[in-house]
């Protein structure tokens, strides 16, 4: 679940700016939230259809939300689907993440995320030992591949795919790329919280702000922890403090942080992940990541990416709320 609010002001009315481009504000739906965008355009086009039309198209290759899309149909053990460039891109750029976090990346999680009521289906009414031994027999990227005709192989055809740490992300960078290819320059896109931001705030001639929502921010009231700047890069971010299943015959707490390698549905000391990457896709995905990583393995991590910036909030052996953040994202708190 993403928890990153833009303190940004997003104006209806249109304005002029120096290099004489008028700002526009596109908002709607997408992937089961809403979206919120700013840009600034020498000339007009028809922002909201196409932006429509790249989100269904996303939907309609990797949500497993629609019956009939290709993931859908893959899931089901469909073998001969010709996938597209949109479940390609991800796929590709899942296997490597998988790769660089050790497995605790993995979208081939499908099957433990609907068992513990995360997913499209009714949960178990019981994961014990020996049902979670027969889940994870399902589980591991390495365990599928994209062939050479644009099919997926899987070992074993009840492995689910869930891109959903990805997928979205993914999206939000097409809408870029369709801005840019219309001859946008400066924009900042914000959905489901997760935020992707070119170019310059033209208005202000200055870097776009946004904020990111501390842990024990009123859901009625929000306050943040940080407010920084971006430019030419992406933020996303994931926390188990409000999303949360608790059943209910055993009483027991389900996160929704899955833990790929163990398949069980528990919290690490990391309580919070804000990431700020190149992509909304590798934002998205590493945020996940760390969550289940927790702060010593994702601090490691981190030291291998440098082109990837985070904010971590997690509990230490006292039981105290700390925070962690890499030295770019010092330097942009400081800056702003």
């Amino acid at each position: 679940m993403k928890y990153l609010l833009i303190i940004a002001t997003f104006f209806l009315l249109v304005s002029c700016t120096e290099k004489n481009q008028e700002v526009a504000y596109v908002e709607g739906k997408a992937f089961g939230t809403t979206y919120h965008i700013k840009y600034y355009s020498q000339q007009e086009f028809k922002a909201q259809k196409g932006i429509d039309s790249i989100v269904n198209s996303v939907n309609q290759s990797v949500s497993t939300y629609l019956p009939e899309s290709d993931i859908s149909k893959i899931n089901r053990g469909d073998s001969t689907i010709i996938i597209d460039k949109t479940f390609e891109d991800v796929f590709i750029l899942s296997e490597d993440i998988y790769k660089k976090t050790n497995g605790y990346f993995d979208p081939t999680i499908g099957v433990l995320r609907n068992a513990y009521g995360f997913g499209d289906v009714k949960p178990l009414q019981e994961i014990d030992s020996i049902t979670l031994d027969s889940l994870m027999q399902f589980v591991g990227f390495n365990k599928v591949a994209l062939t050479s005709e644009k099919t997926i192989q899987k070992k074993n055809p009840q492995i689910y795919f869930d891109f959903n740490a990805i997928a979205k992300g993914y999206g939000i960078d097409l809408i870029g790329s369709y801005l840019e290819k219309n001859g946008v320059t400066d924009y900042l896109i914000e959905l489901g919280g997760e935020i992707l931001a070119k170019g310059t705030n033209l208005a202000q001639q200055k870097p776009w702000i946004v904020g990111i929502e501390a842990i024990n921010s009123d859901i009625d009231n929000r306050s943040f922890a940080e407010t920084i700047p971006l430019k030419n890069q992406a933020m996303a971010s994931s926390g188990n403090y409000r999303k949360f299943r608790i059943d209910s015959l055993s009483g027991k707490k389900y996160v929704h942080t899955i833990n790929p390698l163990t398949g069980k549905a528990e919290q690490s000391d990391v309580t919070s992940a804000t990431v700020i990457a190149p992509t909304c896709a590798e934002a998205d995905a590493y945020a996940t990541s760390f969550m289940a990583l927790g702060l010593e393995k994702s601090k490691k991590l981190l030291k291998s990416l440098p082109s990837v910036e985070a904010y971590l909030t997690y509990t230490d052996s006292l039981n105290q709320q700390k925070e962690f953040l890499t030295t770019g994202m010092k330097v942009k708190a400081a800056a702003n």
